[in-house]
């Protein structure tokens, strides 16, 4: 394995232990677009997240500019309550504390950027962050990998083999994959990864055990 220059870390339920409702807000957002006419009833929600159900709505092209704009208000309604006062994950600060004068550390996050970085000020992490990247910098949400580009471009002096991911959600690992950056799974539903095509490269259950990857 190549020497790890930089690392991608998710946001919610890695760094951050997020309070955001993600079933709510998913069927929230189905109903919302079944509603308008935009998605058929009958899809099997649990085969999907919030993001894969919007990149759906969005690849009928019949959403217009403006339900485009009140569909976002419901996702970013349950991620602003959903982040506040939102706890580190235990064992977040040790590791960070002890990796940022030694590696490029960067967030991608589906959340908008407004709420990540609010999130992240507030328990004074931010610092130890060369970057976040949230939905308004992607031109799709996580599995795509398009936030994961938007790094490689950013950071190009280090190649895609020398970043590693971690994260705890089959959409980050092939986000990852889909950039060619090994994944770690964080505390992650490994039988639902690989049912979903994730296999990542190493499981850890302590956020402070992705060292020995390093």
């Amino acid at each position: 394995m190549n020497k790890i220059k930089g690392i991608i870390f998710d946001m919610d339920n890695t760094i951050l232990r997020s309070r955001i409702d993600f079933a709510s807000m998913k069927n929230d957002t189905f109903q919302f677009l079944v509603s308008h006419g935009i998605l058929q009833p009958n899809i099997i929600l649990n085969n999907h997240t919030t993001a894969t159900i919007i990149e759906k709505a969005i690849n009928t092209n019949l959403m217009t500019e403006q339900l485009i704009q009140k569909m976002w208000e419901i996702p970013t309604r349950y991620e602003t309550e959903g982040m506040l006062d939102a706890d580190l994950e235990p064992g977040a600060i040790e590791l960070l504390e002890q990796l940022s004068s030694e590696y490029c550390m960067v967030i991608v996050t589906n959340n908008a950027i407004e709420a990540a970085e609010t999130a992240l000020k507030n328990n004074k992490i931010i610092h130890y962050f060369d970057c976040v990247v949230g939905r308004g910098l992607m031109g799709s949400l996580k599995p795509s990998p398009d936030g994961f580009h938007y790094i490689l471009r950013k950071y190009d002096h280090i190649p895609a083999e020398e970043w590693i991911s971690v994260g705890d959600s089959w959409i980050d690992g092939k986000a990852s994959r889909g950039a060619n950056i090994n994944f770690i799974s964080y505390q992650g539903d490994i039988e639902k990864m690989n049912r979903m095509g994730v296999f990542p490269f190493a499981e850890i259950m302590d956020i402070r055990g992705l060292v020995r990857f390093l």
